[in-house]
Order: C-alpha cells, then structure tokens, then sequence
C-alpha cells in the first residue's frame, strides 16, 4: 500500500466503492425516516439532535473510508474484505438508528460504528506495515482511532448526562485526528476522485428527497383526498431537489483540494451540507402528512421541516464554492433566495413548499456563472 499517484489521470469511482454506497443508501433512508416521524409527531428538538448525533456516524465512517481510498485503495482482496466489514458495521448503524433517536440508545449504533472504525484501523495498519515513507501518519491514525473506539465503547457505561456530554467530546476527538495524523506527513489525495465521490453521496442523499416527492403522488392516488395539494407538494419537491442538484455541480469542486487545510475544510463542511440534504427529504414527508392530517405538529413547525434544510444545503454550497465566483448582484441574489425560502416558513399549507421551489429557482438563476467566466 505505497499510496496512489494523486494526479492519476482518468481517476473515478470503483465498482466496490459504488457498491459501497450502496449500503449508506440504508443508512441514511432510516435516520431520515426516523426524522419525519419524530418531526410529524411533534417532536422537532428531539428529532433533530437525534438526527444529527446518528448522521455523525454516517457522514464520518463514509468520509474516512473515501479519503483513504483515494490514497490507498489496493483493490487486493485484504483490501475488499475489511470494505465488506466497514459495510456490515453500516448495517449495524441503520439498524440503530431508531432506538438511539427516539429512546437515546446508542448501543447498536456504538457497535456498528466500532465495527467499521476497527476495520480502519487495521488499514492503517497495512499501510504502516508496507510503506515506510506513511509510516508514522499511518501509525497516527491507527492509534488515534482505536484509543476513541474504547472510548466510545467506555461512553455506554456512563450516566445519560455525562454521556451525552462525552459524545460531543468524542465527536471533537474523532475530527481531530486527521488533523494530528496529517500534521507529519500529508497522505496522497486524488482532488477530481475525492469531489466525484462527494457529489455521488450528494446524488445519493437527494434521491431520498425524490422518493419523498414520489410518495407525495402514491398518497393523492391512495388516498384519493388532497388530491391536487399532493400533487403540488410532489412537483414542489421534484423543483427543490433539482434546484439543490443544480446549485451543488454548478461549479467544479476539486480546486478546493489542494493542501491538508483546505481539503480539512471542504471535507469536515460538508457534514452540513449532506446532514441537510438529508433533512430535507424528512421535510417534504412531512408538509405531506400535514396536508393529509397525519401529523401532530404545528404547521410553522411543518414548514421548518422542509424550509431550513433547504437554506443550510444552498448557504453551505454558496459559501464553499460559489461566493468567490459570483459579482456582488450574484451573491446579494442568493442571499435574497435563501432569505425567502426562510420566510415561506410562515406560510400555511402548500404554500410553503411552492415558495420554497420558487426561492430554489431564484438561487439558481442567481448562482450562474458570471458572463465573462463562461467566455
């Protein structure tokens, strides 16, 4: 494992790290499941820190794994083999995921996220073995990753108050070591690789807002009420996420990874990015359950579902990859967006979702590349 050339031409994503993905699909489907349903029955702070600790586990075991195989991805059958582990500790996380946001259990997710951090760990450790020059990076993470796992592990046995502390002290710990590791000598990385695979995790996250847009059309024909409300809110929905999609790859992403700080920055930024990505899906279900009088929360409550996820996910892309791009218009225009689609919040019914699009839509128009970029 000497480290992959990281201006390797024609770099994309493999087969077994799309298979990869596969599993995250899981993962992340359940927690936003998880969401609408504490978000529908009135449960909003609850629901969201909830998600946001579960997401946590997701986002940090997915970036680890991409990060290091866009350095060291083998392909040997060593190599696959702790992927399928990393990818059976994922299954253990999903399937945790209830139980840790609605009754603060994070047994099972501790389990599964142990799982897949030790099969990191013993890649860390081929690497220190076979190549002298990573050695001590190598030797960094491994170490710095098993002393958190037992931590982790030591976390369940606390009282609920001081574990709930001691995750966000863990949580620091965890993000803290790739800056100590890299510190000694900075691992190879591949920027086109690293932003293909984020934009896939990007695609991945939005088709879960599209699954939540096509449930809005199988609720109108079950149903056979709310008929036309549906059918807006789905269309409404379909407008947000391709509003999102086109926000996200309206620029190229990979001169944000040139040195260990800015790729730090671009990585660990993105936890807001996909954590409202995945929110928002959450949110259209439910503004559908308000329309159909399914849920018992509060219609200002609804529309924050669907509302502030939506502004985080275009204020984050906006400040990592497009301000730079934009004259100032471009940038006041976006700001105007995100501003509307915070104030459709207070609007009833439907009407926050159409609003919403039509804040989506005008953020796009305002995110497009200046004319003299494009000459």
């Amino acid at each position: 494992m000497t480290g992959r050339d990281p201006h390797e031409s024609g770099r994309t994503a493999s087969p077994l790290e799309l298979f990869f993905d596969l599993v995250f699909v899981v993962a992340v489907s359940f927690s936003s499941v998880q969401l609408h349903h504490m978000e529908a029955d009135g449960h909003l702070g609850a629901g969201v820190l909830g998600y946001l600790m579960v997401f946590f586990a997701v986002w940090w075991s997915w970036m680890n794994f991409t990060w290091f195989a866009t350095s060291f991805d083998t392909d040997d059958v060593p190599y696959r083999l702790l992927t399928f582990v990393q990818m059976a500790g994922v299954l253990v996380v999903a399937s945790g995921a209830a139980d840790a946001m609605e009754h603060h259990d994070f047994t099972v997710i501790t389990l599964g996220y142990v799982i897949m951090r030790l099969a990191m760990v013993t890649q860390w450790l081929r690497v220190a073995v076979t190549t002298p020059r990573f050695r001590v990076t190598a030797l960094r993470y491994a170490g710095g990753i098993l002393v958190v796992q037992i931590a982790w592990v030591i976390r369940l046995l606390l009282p609920e108050a001081i574990g709930f502390i001691g995750f966000f002290v863990l949580v620091a710990a965890e993000i803290a070591i790739p800056v100590w590791a890299e510190s000694h000598t900075s691992t190879p990385r591949n920027p086109h690789h690293i932003t293909e695979r984020y934009g896939l995790f990007t695609l991945i996250l939005l088709g879960e807002s599209i699954l939540a847009s096509a449930n809005a059309v199988v609720e109108a024909l079950d149903l056979g009420e709310a008929v036309p409300e549906l059918l807006t809110i789905s269309a409404s929905g379909l407008v947000i996420a391709a509003g999102m999609w086109w926000i996200y790859f309206s620029r190229e992403h990979h001169h944000h990874i040139t040195t260990v700080r800015s790729s730090l920055v671009y990585g660990y930024s993105h936890y807001f990015i996909f954590a409202a990505a995945g929110a928002f899906s959450a949110g259209i279900e439910v503004i559908i359950d308000i329309s159909t009088h399914h849920a018992d929360t509060a219609p200002l409550t609804a529309g924050a579902t669907l509302t502030v996820p939506v502004a985080i996910f275009i204020l984050g892309i906006w400040a990592l990859t497009i301000r730079r791009t934009l004259a100032p218009a471009g940038n006041v225009g976006v700001l105007v967006a995100v501003v509307l689609i915070l104030a459709a919040t207070f609007l009833p019914g439907v009407w926050v979702v159409i609003a919403t699009a039509a804040g989506t839509v005008i953020a796009v128009v305002a995110s497009r590349r200046p004319v003299s970029e494009l000459s």
